[in-house]
């Protein structure tokens, strides 16, 4: 069976709103034969990423880059799943109050370094997410979720 990681960095009432959207997108009936994983950005390893078909990335944008919790992710994970996971698809969700520019360019920099492929516009959200902004995450989380069905 196909599986989907969602990786995230969950702080905030806003990122908890936008990680619940994903999830529920993800895991909606309409999407059949594809297990979804959630792993707090600080607890997922290499081992979660090799077992993984596809990826959802969600991170708050702190100080103009992606949070620390998700930096030390993909330094955990980077070199050991370099080769191994050439052209996964992945899509990410990111929050700020002040912009969310230089997450956006380090998670490119980051995933284009390990050749995956982004299947879905990021969602990006300044401020509280409101009803437009959920919606969009759960399009993401089924967007996402739906490219890996058999």
């Amino acid at each position: 069976m196909p599986r989907l990681l969602i990786v995230h960095h969950t702080p905030s009432p806003g990122m908890q709103a936008m990680f619940e959207k994903v999830v529920a997108g993800a895991t909606t009936d309409e999407i059949e034969g594809v297990e979804v994983v959630r792993r707090p950005a600080l607890s997922a390893t290499a081992s979660d990423v090799l077992e993984a078909d596809g990826y959802l990335l969600g991170t708050p944008a702190n100080l103009g880059y992606i949070s620390g919790a998700l930096k030390h992710f993909f330094d955990t994970i980077y070199y050991p799943c370099l080769d191994s996971t050439i052209g996964r698809p992945y899509g990410c969700y990111v929050h700020g109050n002040e912009g969310v520019e230089g997450a956006l360019r380090a998670i490119r920099s980051i995933t284009t370094g390990l050749s995956w492929q982004q299947v879905a516009e990021p969602v990006t959200v300044l401020g509280q997410p409101d009803k437009d902004a959920l919606e969009a995450c759960w399009e993401l989380g089924a967007t996402v979720a739906a490219g890996l069905m058999p």
